[in-house]
C-alpha cells in the first residue's frame, strides 16, 4: 500500500529522476521524468521542477483521494478499480432491468382482441367490439387508444356517461391528439349532449359537476381487479417488494 508523505518526498528529492512515478507504479511517467531530465540537465532542469510540481499536487491530496487514485485494490467499496467497477456496473443494470420490469405501463405490441374488437366495430358489431375492448384493456389497461376506441363504442350505442368516463381516461393517459374528440364522427353523439361544451372547456376531463354522482362502473372494476392482480404477479417473482407493491396498488386506486 502506497504512503502519500513517502510519495511526496521522493517527489521533492528524487523528481527528476522519475523515482516518485515508479513508487506509485507509473512506469510509463518514470520513464518520461528520466528521458527529460537526460535530454534536458545542460540547458534546464525541466524533471526537477516537474517534480516539485507533483510534490504539491501530493502533498495537497487528502489521504481518501489519494488511497483513490493509488491504493485502488486497497480501498473497500472502490467503484474505480476494475473488479469493485465490475461490480458497480453490474448493480446498475440490475436496477435498471428492475426498474423496467416493475414499470406497469406496458402495451403489449400483440393484443388479440384489439384487432377483433377492430373488426366487428368495423362491421357495426358495436356491442360486440366493446366486449372485445375490455378484454383487450385487460391487457394492457392503460393504452390511451384503446380508451379513446371504446369511448366511440359506447358513443354509437348511446351511453353517454361511460363515453365520457372512457374520453377522460384516454386524455388521463396520453391520448395523442385529443382535439379529435370535437371532430370525430363516431362521437356525434358526445358532442351533442348538453355536458359535451364543459368536459371540453375543463381540457376533455371530467369535472366534478359534469356528470354528477359516479355511478359504478362495472368496466373500472374489471381493469382495477387486473391491474392489482399483474402487481401481485411481479410481487410473487420478486420483481416488486412489498413496500413497492403497496405504493402501485395505492397509484393505481387513487387514479381510479
Amino acid at each position: 500500500m502506497k504512503n502519500r508523505i513517502l510519495a511526496g518526498l521522493l517527489a521533492l528529492i528524487f523528481g527528476a529522476f522519475g523515482v516518485h512515478r515508479f513508487y506509485l507504479k507509473d512506469i510509463g511517467g518514470g520513464i518520461f521524468f528520466v528521458f527529460l531530465t537526460l535530454i534536458t540537465q545542460r540547458f534546464f532542469p525541466v524533471g526537477a521542477i516537474l517534480g516539485i510540481l507533483d510534490a504539491i499536487r501530493i502533498f495537497n491530496m487528502s489521504n481518501q483521494e489519494f488511497d483513490e487514485k493509488y491504493n485502488k485494490a486497497f480501498v473497500p467499496g472502490s467503484t474505480r478499480g476494475n473488479t469493485s467497477t465490475n461490480e458497480y456496473r453490474n448493480t446498475r443494470r440490475a436496477n435498471r432491468k428492475k426498474k423496467q420490469e416493475s414499470s406497469f405501463r406496458v402495451f403489449p405490441k400483440k393484443n388479440p382482441f384489439k384487432k377483433s374488437a377492430l373488426e366487428k366495430f368495423k362491421n357495426y358489431d358495436f356491442k360486440g367490439a366493446i366486449e372485445d375492448y375490455k378484454k383487450a384493456l385487460d391487457i394492457s389497461p392503460e393504452d390511451p387508444e384503446l380508451h379513446f376506441e371504446i369511448a366511440k363504442a359506447y358513443s354509437l350505442t348511446e351511453n353517454k356517461e361511460l363515453s365520457f368516463r372512457q374520453l377522460d381516461t384516454a386524455v388521463q393517459y396520453g391520448l395523442k391528439n385529443p382535439e379529435r374528440i370535437g371532430t370525430d364522427e363516431d362521437l356525434a353523439y358526445i358532442r351533442i349532449q348538453p355536458e359535451y361544451q364543459e368536459f371540453k372547456d375543463h381540457g376533455f376531463r371530467l369535472s366534478l359537476k359534469t356528470l354528477g354522482p359516479e355511478k359504478k362502473d362495472i368496466l373500472q372494476d374489471d381493469l382495477l381487479l387486473s391491474q392489482i392482480n399483474k402487481l401481485k404477479e411481479l410481487r410473487n417473482k420478486g420483481v416488486l417488494s412489498e413496500d413497492e407493491f403497496e405504493i402501485e396498488r395505492k397509484k393505481i386506486t387513487l387514479n381510479r
